[in-house]
């Protein structure tokens, strides 16, 4: 024994807790604990082991699972063995070394597959039984190699890959470009030749076939589909072929030339550098998945656009081999067939099934069917009807109503019969104080079903109370629930999980299980497969077990004149959808996710023949009659009411009109100008003709709130494009023409349709030719239609930003506005996402070892993504239900995320589908109007009399000069770091390129940064080209309208044209010739063509408002500005860094900027902050270090010898600790570090942070006074 082995600990003696360790005491008795680390940040267990006798890998990560299982984290072991090395590796060395070198990098498997592993000294020489030396070498496996070598065998070695001598095989280099980069791809690697490795392995793990001859081993091919040649007429894309056709899981990279048969689940063709096309396919036999790639010319890639789709099947024939660029097995093309799409499963019964339970997407984390698919398919199978019946929950019941109506439109019509597999308490028991004690006793399922809209009123109102009184892991319905809100509601017995089925399993007496089956108004059986996983248990001995106890339900609804029916408890639409609920369930840890119930939707006929063993009258019966019996009983209800529901207020009408007319003439004088009086007698029109004008005074009332408690209220959207909005008070975007006006007498002079003028900020100053007083200058030029649409009578989106700090009570102030019980939060579905499925996928993949294609894992994601993962809420937007109507006539309501702690009601349904019904408010968190509030509170200046005109400030959106710094001493061009807009990287470029100096062209840079293909790769090419100017480009959606207006175009058809260009559909033939008719520049037109997104001008006028005011403090205030923006934006500021002064913060930019892509987000926020930091320092403003007795716990104050920041400026101290450190020094200074612990409560890690600082410089450790010297 070695002498330091009494020091580690035994693994069976460690974990004895944890792991059965009978079941490894055999294989790890001799196992002892090195180290062992838990990654926080990444959720991961490390575990070294010193093991002194061989292990098979299988059993070391069956260990990894059963501790993986027990901690519910990532486990991984990473085992030593203290075993001597021979030179030739046995068969367990190599596998060892095999397994772990190919961790994560399962496509590098086949090629180590019967190699020799040769040791002299400190050379390992891997002899392979063929070609694949050039690919592992490429793939950087003998580094990868070594690794593992010296983690397994304590031994440091140098790896290399040799090839048999005197073997033919046939290597090949294809060059291509890089799909993403445009480069060259390198040295494409062809399968060996004939006489090279076994060509048909298998990469799911099954030995092929082989016998002995001459001493060594030919391989036999495993029995493949003949499959006839080609047909000349279905060929794509090369010649005709033919061959047997492999499974895909079959195909490895010794497989060679090969024929493969699928379905395109992916296709892409990318235009490369060179002229030539790249032509990527994934295609699926649904035993994997491969990506295939050719380079079609002209003719031959028309002709593949023309014949094949995403859906498509083909037959192709091309050649397996490592690509170096998506590093794993490709099919490089040589032919493509097209075949006929097989025939999907059809219902061909006279008389059709209808299916009454059945789970979608919105079953959380358990079931994968589509509502649009299934619903689609019901229809085409002829059914009648189909239910919807998800675990607790009816989140599905909007998107069944928009999928049924669009069927019902094309003649596929389908009634949903609405429901819900609720979780029924039936044994309430009551506590002392008489209140239900909802979280014992044990629940069943019951499926519920919407008879009528009574039922589904009250349907929702059992949903609201499960989840808001009774929800404990799940949402719980109490009998007594269910009995109060019975009415319009059937309710039928369920599956296995039902009281019912229980009952019958556990052998109760005839007469309580007669009773139980009373309850219940319809009594539910299923297949037996749906309950195979009872035999596995022992629960059941057999099939003909489970029969019995579907024989016995039917007995008792015959004996009590209950329905029967036959479900198929529908989890996923089709049989070979089951891999994606396994990949599913495995993710959450199921260990049995592999023994996959066959709960797909059947046709009548499957289930007649399921349930065939009842007599072919009775399989009738309970598969057909009763199904469409009771499907018959239920009415068309309606989920979400048509139409809208907006709030009332009393009197809005003559409010708004009075307020507005008030507010225009205070402004423009009495008579108005023309212009003036038909823009405010349109608007006032429109708004109070379709009832907006509630909307409106309501938007109004908030605002001023938050005015009158001392914060502004930036305007999004398009609310700014109403200049009545504007005269009430909503926003501070004045609609109209860039105008004069005097405050004094009243004149007004408009600059109407001047190409010159876009901004009424930057008219020359002007004094008043009537009364000699300095003009106000105003107006954007926005047209009203973009806000309500051509006509007035879009529903208006007003969406608001209130400052962070501000944002509750302007929620509560909203409550008392329209009273309680009247407004709830806007909740939110979150579902599983592309990036979480593809982890899910692979995952599944690795812990089967099964090498898993991007293409498949990309497969097996799709069918995961889109299924609920839980609920949430909107940042600021909250529902308003009218006071004549209940919020149980939209939606029910629940918990965000299900949290009974939380204080939060929330809308049950996604508020996208109910937001058209009933009224959705914005009130929305943001920094900027917290930011303008703190420099306010620093300066004493009013932010609303900043001139938006000052020239000073303007200067920083073009150049460094009025900040007193250089360029080259900030790394920046402009001076607008930490300014909100502006100050990003993207845009600081857009500035450079653009060189704005007015207010209207950062107007447009704004619009710019915010559109999709607006700026880059459209308008930037035109500036930088010299073929537009800026203020001539597309920047928001405004400018279309006004641009074409502005060139004779019918108003109408200018609004047609923007709304088609915004929303990424282009021009239609017939707008692109009118426009070229009116002398449109042919640039203007393919710039249209181009965007994809565009940003409402209102929406950037309000944003750059705001912005330019914080860009007037940094210029007239620097040390307010910097103390603001680290107090309200920094969270990642260290003072560690910052408070040490210039040259610090320079090392720290240049350490992060080395790392390029590799730097951490925290990193990269970090860098933002030392950049306005380094800025700060270059205008002569310091950092100070952090005072214990002196700081703030959150903000930073501004004093004589610089900026002083707050306690939680040191990273890892949070606003907790800062706050009790604060409270605790109101006492007096602390006479020991002991003290400050005591009195403050702050934890040792706080201490040492105070400490590294230099905060606790000079205070004593102790409090103890020594008595004697």
């Amino acid at each position: 024994m070695e002498e330091n082995v009494l020091k580690k600990s035994p693994l069976c003696e460690a974990f004895k807790q944890i792991i059965p360790v009978e079941q490894f005491r055999q294989d790890f008795s001799q196992a002892f604990i090195t180290n062992l680390h838990y990654h926080k940040s990444e959720k991961r267990i490390e575990l070294c082991l010193d093991i002194g006798n061989k292990v098979a890998p299988d059993r070391i990560q069956q260990l990894e699972k059963t501790i993986s299982d027990y901690f519910n984290t990532q486990v991984d072991i990473h085992p030593g063995f203290s075993i001597p090395l021979p030179e030739e590796l046995d068969d367990w060395h190599k596998e060892m070394l095999t397994r772990y070198t190919c961790r994560g990098r399962a496509h590098l498997a086949p090629f180590l597959k019967g190699a020799r592993f040769r040791l002299r000294g400190r050379n390992l020489t891997v002899c392979l039984p063929g070609a694949g030396a050039s690919v592992l070498n490429v793939s950087g496996a003998g580094k990868q190699m070594e690794k593992a070598f010296k983690m397994l065998f304590r031994s440091d070695v140098k790896v290399s890959f040799s090839e048999p001598e005197g073997q033919e095989y046939a290597t090949a280099d294809y060059i291509a470009e890089k799909m993403e980069e445009e480069a060259r791809i390198v040295a494409q690697v062809l399968a060996a030749g004939e006489n090279a490795a076994p060509k048909s392995g298998n990469r799911n793990g099954t030995p092929s076939s082989a016998v002995q001859e001459n001493g060594g081993f030919r391989y036999r091919k495993k029995a493949a589909e003949k499959a006839p040649a080609a047909n000349s007429e279905n060929m794509v894309y090369g010649r005709p072929f033919s061959g047997e056709t492999l499974r895909m899981a079959d195909v490895d990279m010794n497989s060679g030339n090969v024929v493969l048969s699928g379905q395109i689940i992916k296709m892409e063709t990318r235009e490369l550098k060179s002229g030539r096309t790249l032509l990527t396919m994934d295609i699926t036999d649904r035993t994997s998945s491969l990506t295939c790639k050719a380079f079609p010319n002209e003719k031959e890639m028309a002709q593949i656009k023309e014949r094949l789709k995403v859906g498509s099947y083909v037959r192709v024939n091309g050649d397996a081999e490592f690509d170096v660029f998506e590093k794993e097995l490709t099919i490089r093309l040589k032919a493509v067939e097209c075949l006929e799409n097989p025939p999907g499963r059809k219902d061909q019964a006279e008389h059709k099934r209808v299916e009454l339970h059945l789970h979608t997407q919105m079953s959380q984390l358990d079931a994968i069917t589509s509502i649009k698919d299934v619903l689609q398919r019901a229809a085409e199978w002829g059914h009648k009807a189909v239910a919807i019946t998800d675990h607790g929950v009816v989140q599905a019941f909007p998107e069944a109503q928009e999928v049924a109506a669009k069927l019902k439109k094309s003649n596929k019509e389908i009634k949903v019969i609405y429901g819900m597999e609720a979780y029924l308490l039936v044994d309430e028991r009551y506590n002392s104080k008489g209140e239900l004690d909802y979280k014992s006793g044990d629940t069943y399922h019951a499926i519920i079903l919407v008879k009528n809209q009574t039922g589904l009123k009250n349907l929702y109102k059992i949903v609201s109370e499960s989840h808001l009184k009774y929800f404990y892991k799940r949402p719980r319905v109490p009998w007594s629930l269910f009995e109060q809100y019975r009415e319009g509601l059937i309710l039928g017995s369920a599956c296995e999980a039902g009281e019912l089925f229980r009952a019958l399993r556990e052998g109760r007496p005839q007469e309580e299980l007669e009773a139980i089956a009373a309850r219940y108004d319809y009594l539910e059986i299923q297949p037996v497969g749906n309950n195979q996983f009872m035999i596995r248990e022992g629960l059941v001995p057999n099939e003909e077990a489970l029969r019995d106890l579907n024989r016995r339900i039917v007995e008792l609804g015959e004996k009590l004149n209950k329905p029967v029916v036959a479900t198929c408890d529908v989890h996923f639409l089709d049989p070979e959808d089951a891999i994606f609920r396994q990949v599913l369930l495995a993710a959450q840890g199921y260990r049995d996710a592999d023994k996959q119930a066959p709960i797909f939707f059947r046709t009548t006929e499957e289930m007649l023949e399921e349930f065939a063993y009842l007599g072919e009258e009775k399989a009738f019966e309970v598969v057909v009659t009763n199904p469409v019996a009771i499907s018959e009983l239920i009415e068309d209800v309606q989920p979400i009411p048509d139409g809208t529901y907006p709030p009332h207020l009393e009197g809005a009408e003559e409010e708004i009109r009075h307020m507005s007319e008030l507010k225009v003439r205070e402004l423009y004088g009495d008579p108005l100008p023309e212009l003036v009086q038909q823009r405010v007698d349109r608007e006032l029109g429109s708004i109070i003709k379709n009832g907006f004008s509630s909307l409106y005074m309501i938007a109004q009332k908030l605002v001023q709130k938050s005015l009158s408690d001392g914060y502004l209220v930036g305007s999004r959207g398009s609310v700014g494009s109403s200049f009545v909005a504007y005269l009430i008070g909503i926003t501070e975007v004045n609609a109209l023409p860039p105008h004069y006006r005097c405050g004094n007498c009243k004149y007004s002079e408009f600059f109407v349709k001047d190409k010159q003028i876009a901004c009424g900020y930057d008219l020359p100053d002007k004094l008043c030719p009537n009364c000699g007083q300095p003009l106000i200058k105003d107006g954007h030029d926005i047209p009203f239609e973009t806000f309500l649409g051509f006509d007035g009578d879009k529903e208006p989106d007003i969406d608001l930003n209130f400052s962070g700090e501000y944002q509750p009570r302007a929620h509560k102030y909203a409550e008392e506005l329209f009273g309680e019980g009247y407004t709830f939060r806007a909740g939110t579905i979150a579902t599983i996402a592309e990036k979480t499925a593809f982890g899910f996928a692979k995952k599944y993949l690795e812990e089967r070892n099964i090498p898993g294609t991007r293409a498949e894992m990309e497969r097996l994601a799709a069918g995961c993504m889109g299924t609920k993962r839980t609920t949430g809420q909107h940042p600021g937007g909250i529902m308003v239900v009218p006071r004549y109507k209940e919020i149980y006539d939209f939606t029910p309501i629940q918990h965000p995320a299900d949290d009974p702690d939380s204080g939060i009601i929330t809308t049950h349904f996604d508020y996208h589908s109910i937001s058209g019904r009933i009224l959705k408010l914005d009130i929305l968190g943001h920094d900027d109007p917290t930011v303008i509030r703190m420099l306010e509170d620093l300066t004493g200046v009013d932010a609303k009399t900043i001139p938006l005109d000052d020239k000073r400030t303007m200067g920083i959106f073009s150049s460094t000069e009025p900040l007193g710094v250089t360029p080259e001493q900030i790394d920046s061009p402009v001076g607008t770091l930490g300014v909100p807009e502006f100050g990003t990287k993207f845009v600081r470029q857009m500035l450079e390129d653009t060189k704005p100096t007015t207010f209207a062209e950062l107007i447009r840079i704004s619009g710019l940064s915010h559109g999709t293909d607006v700026w880059l790769n459209n308008a930037q090419d035109l500036v930088r080209n010299g073929i537009a100017t800026l203020p001539e480009v597309i920047c928001t959606r405004d400018d279309i309208m006004i641009f074409l207006m502005m060139n004779d175009l019918p108003p109408l058809t200018a609004f047609k044209i923007m709304e088609s260009v915004r929303k990424g559909k282009g021009l239609t033939p017939e707008q692109e010739a009118l426009m070229k008719e009116k002398g449109v520049p042919k640039w203007y037109i393919e710039s249209c063509k181009k965007i994809k997104y565009m940003f409402p001008k209102a929406h950037a006028a309000a944003y750059v408002m705001m912005a330019f005011r914080i860009a007037w403090f940094k210029v007239y205030h620097p040390e307010a500005f910097y103390a603001t923006y680290f107090s309200v934006r920094a969270d990642s500021f260290d003072a560690n860094i910052i408070s040490r002064g210039a040259d610090a913060v320079n090392l720290a930019i240049r350490e992060i900027e080395e790392k390029g892509k590799l730097a951490t987000q925290k990193e990269k926020d970090l860098l933002t902050i030392l950049e306005v930091a380094r800025e700060m320092y270059a205008r002569g403003i310091r950092c100070l270090p952090v005072d214990l007795y002196k700081s703030e716990a959150t903000r930073y104050i501004i004093t004589e010898d610089g900026i002083l920041p707050p306690l939680t400026a040191l990273q890892g101290l949070g606003a907790s600790a800062a706050a009790s450190i604060v409270e605790a020094r109101k006492d007096g200074e602390f006479v020991s570090i002991e003290d400050l612990k005591m009195r403050s409560g702050v934890s040792r890690a706080v201490i040492d942070i105070l400490a590294e600082h230099g905060c606790l410089d000079g205070m004593e450790a102790s409090s103890q006074v020594s008595l004697f010297g």
